[in-house]
């Protein structure tokens, strides 16, 4: 007897985002060799990745990566709407800012929207700071919103779901850029508070 058996597209998705998450990590550290600190995540330094970018905040303003100098900026990408990965990353993110302490004032954390269509910033507020009032939401239009995810190298796509609607897919790392606004760390989702805060206290000193 013969047996299928089918694969969820949802499953295939993250499998390839994953996929391509190793061979980015892969790509950057190599570009990044050279650096003796000794980082928890992938050492990215000298790849100047993340740069020159424009959003707007949730609260409404402009900002640039030069608004957040002398601060180490942890920057990632999401959306309100995002089942599992999103608010579990913000969860993490705020128990990592408590375990910073005193630190955790010189720390940005910036949630940039791969969903601009949905995410305005007044939706932004309300979910974002719903998990730290110190963290920044950030959107701008569809054009905005693709070529600062270019600048990451970072990966997202709409994901059709019933009824018409669509769900996100998009790369989950986190990028750790220092008080300069250079990108220095590439660092897992799954990496966990204590080796994030461990990158983290390096870049401040």
């Amino acid at each position: 007897m013969r047996v299928t058996t089918r694969v969820r597209p949802t499953l295939v998705r993250r499998a390839l985002l994953s996929v391509g998450l190793a061979a980015l990590i892969a790509g950057l550290s190599a570009c990044g060799e050279g650096s003796s600190v000794k980082f928890k995540g992938s050492d990215i330094s000298g790849t100047k990745i993340g740069s020159g970018w424009a959003l707007t905040g949730m609260d409404g303003k402009s900002y640039t990566s030069s608004n957040f100098a002398g601060k180490v900026q942890l920057v990632f990408f999401g959306f309100t709407q995002c089942p599992d990965i999103c608010p579990t990353a913000l969860a993490e993110l705020s128990e990592m800012m408590r375990t910073l302490g005193d630190q955790a004032s010189r720390v940005q954390v910036l949630m940039i929207t791969v969903d601009p269509e949905r995410d305005s910033p007044e939706v932004l507020r309300a979910y974002v700071s719903g998990f730290n009032t110190s963290f920044l939401g950030l959107t701008g239009t569809p054009a905005q919103i693709k070529q600062v995810a270019a600048s990451f190298k970072a990966y997202y796509a709409k994901a059709p779901a019933a009824k018409g609607g669509y769900s996100m897919d998009h790369s989950s790392s986190f990028y750790l850029l220092d008080p300069k606004g250079d990108a220095r760390v590439l660092v897992s989702n799954t990496a966990g508070t204590a080796a994030l805060a461990h990158d983290i206290k390096l870049l401040l000193k």
